[in-house]
């Protein structure tokens, strides 16, 4: 049986994060992104959650997601209600936490084969 690690360790993982940036298979990354097990879209132009607006969240839908995660920096910020029902039409849900819990949910649903996508708003608080 495989172990979690090496089902992440042919995708995108997480190994650390601090306040304004993610260290993503050994690369540092200090701007908002957008992550699944097999896509990485840098430069995410969100640099706020009050600036996330409903274009932004296409490159997440395209990524065809089960899960979604937003981490909105140090603190769980909830986006405007408009955004939340964006999701909602569309048929899915999305989490919204801290950087720190986000990162540690995505790696357990990578090494759990789930097909998740992660908006990381870096800088926001």
């Amino acid at each position: 049986m495989a172990l979690a690690e090496d089902i992440i360790s042919n995708k995108f993982s997480i190994q650390a994060y601090e306040r304004d940036q993610i260290t993503i298979n050994d690369r540092i990354y200090t701007e908002s992104l957008v992550l699944s097990p097999d896509n990485l879209i840098e430069s995410w132009s969100v640099n706020s959650v009050t600036e996330l607006r409903t274009e932004h969240l296409e490159c997440i839908f395209d990524l065809k997601p089960d899960v979604i995660l937003l981490g909105t920096g140090e603190k769980q910020i909830f986006p405007d209600i408009h955004i939340l029902g964006h999701f909602a039409s569309r048929g899915l849900g999305v989490e919204v936490m801290n950087t720190g819990a986000l990162c540690r949910t995505y790696n357990i649903l990578v090494a759990e084969d789930r097909q998740v996508v992660a908006a990381f708003i870096l800088g926001s608080n």
